[in-house]
């Protein structure tokens, strides 16, 4: 198979501007100017995001395509109540302009409706790698204003590029901070193509995102570290030494190969905690792992009319430019080749839900009884050495009584040593393993997704079919992340 087509990297162009500009046709030129600069400049593809108020907003959204840019509509209320902005004319170049977008948000139902705009200004540079304003310099003249969005991306440091709608000037800001590329997503890409070739698609960007997901999961599962096995073996290692050397004094011992155990079991265990603290690749399993998982979602989403916001509210740790790059594909491939909804509904029950089902299912079947083990363990290494002790504690009062030399041996000198070590050593099996959050969640995930089911299967509708899947999906991305945060924190200690 010939190399993966890397998942293309996406920066964002936001926009604001005033909505009366004297001179419309310079305006558009300047805009026009700016954005093919960045186009042409930069090996990266450029989304253009804005709203579409009167004035400065149109005219960047007419000129980002007409320049073949990928264009996102926020609106900062639902569209019947933001046609109220708009004489009829108007209004039908705005749906116009809508029916083209690759993607329409609204951000809220806010009555007020500075408030509103505000906020769709505001979200607007949360969401772009880069501001372009058309702004006269002056003073906010009321609430959600150009001037008040250009503050606020001043405030948090995105780089400007700011016209003046009378002169045309253009000046820049922070400029220079402005990174092209995502070097987390270079690293993903480079990674070498699985052996097993993958069946062809005419839809590229299926094609590119089924190559990059089964890159990572396989490199995911070539690099993992496998701590938990690793840490186990020290904290057996560490038990077997305590046994030995407990042994040799309870029982009198002085075989000479009784030592070179004990201190083989240390070495061991010294050996294996040390290539856990320099385990070099971890940090890239991690992320690889979870991009395989995110890839995975949004695959199992690819079908949809639209493409499902499910990582909007994750911490995303630095993969943000994958979201963005899958987000992108995905709704560019709905619009291009739409599935029938009997076909997607039943290949996501199956291959989905199904697939996620019998991992939890096997996993709880192989976590629980584990768990009841090490807690019996626990359970009898406890009991049996809090019996020795006192069997002893016992002895030690009657000074007359002669125990066996096995009760001496085995109760009085090896049980109150070894046992409670085992007992500890149960304990710590079951952090290491993190047994009592996973049974849990399993059990949970499990329960989850046979309801999502029933609830999948009743569904007539699209929008029905979403509102599962987002449930669906976040519910597993949020299994992800939670897994993340404790791999990270159980492998760095």
């Amino acid at each position: 198979m010939a190399n993966a087509a890397p998942l293309p990297v996406f920066h964002v162009v936001g926009f604001t501007g005033h909505r009366q500009v004297a001179d419309a046709v310079g305006v558009a030129g300047a805009i026009r100017g700016v954005l093919a600069d960045l186009k042409d400049k930069n090996r990266v593809e450029w989304l253009a995001l804005s709203s579409l108020a009167d004035g400065s907003d149109l005219i960047f959204a007419r000129v980002a395509l007409e320049l073949k840019l990928g264009w996102e509509a926020l609106l900062p209320l639902p569209p019947a109540e933001f046609r109220k902005d708009f004489e009829p004319p108007a209004w039908a170049e705005v749906e116009a302009l809508l029916a083209e977008a690759e993607q329409v948000r609204v951000i809220g139902e806010r009555v007020d409706r500075n408030d509103a705009y505000l906020d769709c200004g505001t979200e607007t540079v949360n969401h772009c790698d880069l501001l372009l304003a058309v702004w006269d310099g002056k003073p906010p003249r009321g609430r959600g204003g150009t001037a008040e969005i250009v503050s606020y991306a001043r405030e948090i440091g995105r780089p400007l590029i700011l016209i003046d709608p009378t002169t045309l000037a253009v000046r820049r800001e922070r400029l220079e901070e402005l990174r092209f590329g995502d070097r987390h997503l270079a690293l993903l890409n480079q990674l070498p193509p699985p052996e097993a070739g993958l069946p062809d698609h005419s839809d590229a960007g299926l094609r590119a995102a089924l190559q990059f997901q089964h890159k990572v999961d396989a490199a995911a599962t070539r690099s993992a570290p496998h701590f938990r096995l690793l840490t186990t073996v020290t904290v057996g290692l560490h038990v077997l030494a305590t046994g030995l050397a407990t042994a040799t004094l309870a029982f009198d011992l002085h075989a000479a190969a009784l030592p070179w155990g004990k201190l083989s079991c240390l070495l061991g265990a010294l050996g294996v905690a040390v290539v856990l603290r320099r385990q070099h690749e971890r940090h890239d399993w991690v992320r690889c792992r979870l991009a395989a998982e995110i890839s995975r979602s949004a695959l199992a989403t690819w079908g949809l009319p639209r493409a499902a916001r499910l990582f909007d509210h994750m911490d995303w740790s630095g993969l943000e430019p994958l979201r963005r790059s899958l987000d992108v594909l995905h709704r560019r491939s709905a619009r291009l080749r739409p599935e029938a909804f009997d076909e997607f509904k039943q290949r996501y029950l199956r291959e989905r839900i199904d697939g996620q089902l019998a991992y939890f299912v096997r996993n709880e079947q192989r976590s629980g009884p584990l768990l009841r083990r090490l807690r019996a363990g626990f359970l009898a290494s406890s009991i049996l050495a809090i019996a020795c002790t006192a069997a002893y504690a016992i002895n030690t009062l009657l000074p007359e009584a002669v125990a066996p030399v096995w009760v001496e041996e085995w109760v009085f000198g090896f049980g109150p040593i070894v046992l409670p070590v085992l007992a500890a050593g149960c304990m710590s099996l079951i952090s290491i393993n993190d047994l009592h959050r996973r049974v849990a969640r399993y059990r949970e995930m499990r329960m989850r997704l046979e309801t999502a089911r029933k609830e999948a299967s009743f569904a007539q509708t699209w929008g029905a079919l979403e509102r599962v899947i987002a449930k669906v999906e976040r519910a597993l991305l949020q299994e992800v992340f939670e897994w993340h945060s404790v791999t990270s924190f159980t492998e760095s200690h």
